[in-house]
């Protein structure tokens, strides 16, 4: 065996700590971020929450015209050289990906520059920033909407409280009190009795009798509270008790029986307007059945819907669009939404301490990892400020390119990809990606995700291009002033698309269709 010395030159990419939080920060949602600064606020004594507000709106965030700093060329050279992250990934995954890159898995190495002093942006940040609306109030007054949510009584709590105008036994109001809290978020019972007592009675025949009978007199005295159609096994059940609990006065009996033999059918047949099949069965003619499907439509397929917290559905925009000048000279621009911006600041009376502090030995060795959180929390602060500052350029310029929608609404949306925005501002379009995904705009026109305002582009006749989010809301218009006797089909949407200069297939227009939860002709139709 012969032995010698041979050189090698290689290339290989090292994703450092700053980068992988920078890279990991900018992907959250404002909820993910919000719990990752709480989960940093606990974890690294040199970093503080600051309550302090100041006046001042500048939050000392670059404008869309900002030049690429340093820290964002530094990432966007690790991005551009095909190093990608899928955006949907979990935390979690996304650090065990990107740490074998580092060369050191484990350790945490801040590059601390070996100085305690308080650095000149260890200054509160965000702390200038007062909230858009105040703390629970807008400006004309109104509450907030997370408070209104919040302060929303459950479908559990309104149903007790009608449970404790009721004179029943203590086994009685036991066996109510189990059953609404059985119920799911939409007011049905999806466990059976059986099932429910079996939990109780374990193996005693005897027991699990005399629990079947109490919930089964429970579950009518349920049944028979407000909405109307709460405590219901299935579908059909829910729809009867409604047609039950109907005044008499406003249904006819005879309409009143077809209706209660209607659900006692599959409701794949009412969902398909089987006319002549629910009229053979429920020995009706066919005028009868539409009275009675005309009724049954007009019932609430999920009694608890009203209670569901809303707080969930309350979407907090990250940037706001604002309005400026009028008529030829009026302008939009984007600004970010003070709420959601946390006022984070490195603590100086710890910083000092830690500055003041001289030793040696095993106390040097304290302070250089006391020095290395420190420097963590600076970096921390300087991670987040970058994150706002590129979502604000990436807002200002889709704002700046789709600006007749801010005018004209959805119909006015022109093509637009990532590329193109990434092209502009200078950065890698899987950082615009990022940017784009769980972030959101409120505009004139309602809050959306920052990824609405990007689509393909299908042909016109003229020769130019149709943004597919303009074309769904052309679609979205037609089946709104259509006919209810008569829908419009597919293949008659795509002609209408056409008639504007639009080339859009059938096939298109029903992969549109369904993206707008828009149902087929069939169910659409009124009878």
């Amino acid at each position: 065996m012969k032995q010698g010395l041979s050189l090698r030159v290689s290339q290989h990419l090292a994703l450092t700590p700053q980068l992988q939080q920078s890279i990991r920060l900018l992907q959250l949602s404002t909820l993910e971020l919000s719990q990752e600064v709480e989960q940093m606020l606990d974890e690294n004594p040199f970093l503080e929450q600051s309550m302090d507000e100041a006046p001042g709106e500048d939050f000392g965030l670059a404008q869309a015209d900002t030049p690429v700093r340093e820290e964002d060329r530094d990432t966007e050279a690790v991005l551009s050289s095909g190093l990608d992250y899928a955006t949907e990934a979990p935390a979690e995954s996304r650090i065990e990906s990107e740490s074998p890159l580092t060369g050191q898995a484990d350790e945490h190495d801040w590059e601390g520059d070996g100085t305690h002093d308080i650095a000149p942006d260890d200054g509160e940040w965000g702390g200038d920033a007062l909230p858009r609306n105040g703390a629970t109030q807008g400006e004309d007054g109104e509450a907030d909407a997370t408070e209104l949510a919040r302060s929303q009584e459950s479908l559990a709590s309104f149903l007790h409280r009608q449970a404790l105008a009721l004179r029943l036994s203590e086994e009685d109001t036991a066996a109510l009190r189990f059953l609404i809290e059985s119920l799911n978020e939409d007011g049905y019972l999806e466990d059976s009795l059986e099932e429910l007592a079996a939990g109780f009675a374990g193996d005693d025949p005897e027991a699990l009798e005399e629990l079947v009978h109490r919930f089964t007199v429970a579950l009518r005295l349920l049944q028979n509270l407000e909405p109307p159609g709460v405590g219901a096994r299935n579908l059909g059940e829910c729809l009867a008790l409604q047609i039950r609990a109907l005044p008499e006065d406003e249904v006819p009996p005879p309409l009143r029986r077809t209706a209660l033999r209607m659900c006692r059918q599959s409701m794949d047949l009412l969902a398909r307007r089987d006319l002549r099949r629910l009229a053979n069965l429920c020995g009706d003619n066919e005028a009868g059945i539409k009275a009675a499907l005309a009724l049954i439509t007009r019932l609430e397929p999920k009694p608890g819907r009203k209670f569901v917290d809303v707080e969930r559905n309350v979407i907090v925009p990250d940037v706001i669009v604002v309005k400026s000048g009028r008529g030829a000279n009026v302008r939009f621009r984007a600004q970010l939404n003070a709420d959601v911006m946390p006022r984070l600041r490195v603590h100086d009376i710890y910083a000092n301490a830690l500055k003041q502090h001289r030793g040696g030995g095993r106390e040097a060795s304290d302070t250089a990892a006391l020095q290395q959180r420190l420097q963590e929390a600076r970096w921390f602060i300087k991670n987040i400020q970058q994150r706002f500052d590129t979502i604000l350029r990436v807002s200002n310029a889709i704002v700046e390119r789709q600006k007749n929608f801010f005018t004209h609404g959805a119909l006015a949306m022109r093509p637009l990809v990532l590329r193109e925005i990434a092209d502009e501002l200078g950065l890698h379009e899987s950082t615009i990606s990022r940017v784009t995904t769980a972030k959101y705009m409120a505009t004139p026109f309602g809050t959306f995700e920052l990824k609405y305002f990007f689509g393909s582009s299908l042909g016109t006749e003229t020769g130019g291009n149709a943004s597919s989010t303009a074309v769904r809301a052309l679609i979205k218009q037609f089946v709104t002033a259509e006919d209810p006797k008569k829908p419009l089909s597919d293949s008659q949407l795509s002609d209408m698309l056409k008639e504007q200069g639009i080339e859009c297939a059938r096939r298109t227009v029903a992969k549109y269709r369904e993206a707008l939860r828009i149902a087929p002709t069939n169910l659409r139709k009124a009878l």
